[in-house]
């Protein structure tokens, strides 16, 4: 008996076929006494070191301990953690597959493998969609030397995520942070590290003379009035989730450096990325 071109694939052909020994011929009886089922939603399926359809975050061992995220919500990368569905995960017992809770989308090593670089794709269950999670390391089924790897090793905000060759390194090293089990971020109180009061609306105003403040213009732009009472576009507030400081009136609106941090310009943006400028 003998799996049809070796390919591992829902409705498969099974043929008969001169014996060579590799494992599209091999097989395992197991007797409908004996057998177990598969892990159901909320079990964990031991051999791949996930629980079924039980959300979770991926958080790089970097010391910046940085979320596995998408970029263009498609493409791997490392992020501060924003609360986007790009940064839940869950693991699929039919396809054997990680997916993302953005649109349902799989892991996949691009060009059917045959790449370093991941993305989200149509769910095919082919090797190149399968990983196992075990030892704090996510690795290909199908080379189990080959694992999620933040590139170069370097610990910064948007850093691209690839497969690469198993070496132990932290850039390689990822924690399972179940939903359910995951600490809920503050709501108020000081954020010591940013110097800001979570949620807390406050002015920002000018030391000239005229002590003018800040005002959001038009969803946008960034410029200085002088102060009007109940005025909620010369408000602002620290969001403790993306780390970033959001409009007062426009609550999806947060302070940018323009150009992707490459210009001097400052605005607001809706969108919000979490990256470092």
């Amino acid at each position: 008996m003998d799996i049809n071109g070796n390919v591992d694939a829902e409705n498969r052909n099974i043929e008969m076929h001169n014996k060579h020994g590799r494992i599209n011929q091999q097989w395992d009886v197991i007797y409908a006494d004996e057998w177990k089922g598969e892990p159901t939603k909320g079990e964990l399926n031991e051999e791949f070191g996930l629980y079924v359809e039980r959300p979770f975050y991926i958080v790089s061992q970097l010391p910046s301990n940085r979320y596995l995220d998408l970029i263009n919500n498609r493409d791997f990368v490392i992020k501060t953690k924003n609360g986007r569905n790009t940064q839940t995960w869950w693991f699929d017992q039919k396809s054997l597959t990680i997916r993302t809770k953005l649109n349902n989308q799989s892991w996949d090593i691009k060009s059917a493998g045959r790449t370093n670089n991941m993305q989200v794709w149509s769910t095919n269950s082919g090797w190149f969609q399968i990983f196992k999670y075990g030892n704090e390391h996510f690795c290909n089924i199908k080379d189990a030397n080959r694992c999620l790897d933040v590139h170069g090793g370097k610990d910064e905000e948007g850093r691209q995520v690839i497969v690469w060759k198993q070496h132990n390194g932290k850039n390689q090293k990822w924690k399972i942070v179940y939903l359910d089990k995951a600490e809920k971020d503050a709501t108020s109180g000081l954020n010591e590290e940013f110097g800001f009061h979570i949620n807390r609306p406050f002015y920002l105003v000018s030391r000239l003379s005229m002590k003018k403040v800040a005002e959001c213009v038009g969803a946008n732009n960034i410029v200085i009035k002088r102060y009007t009472k109940g005025r909620a576009g010369q408000q602002f507030f620290f969001d403790e989730v993306s780390k970033t400081i959001r409009s007062n009136h426009w609550k999806n609106y947060a302070m940018e450096i323009q150009s992707n941090g490459g210009s001097s310009n400052l605005r607001m943006t809706s969108g919000i990325t979490s990256r470092w400028w």
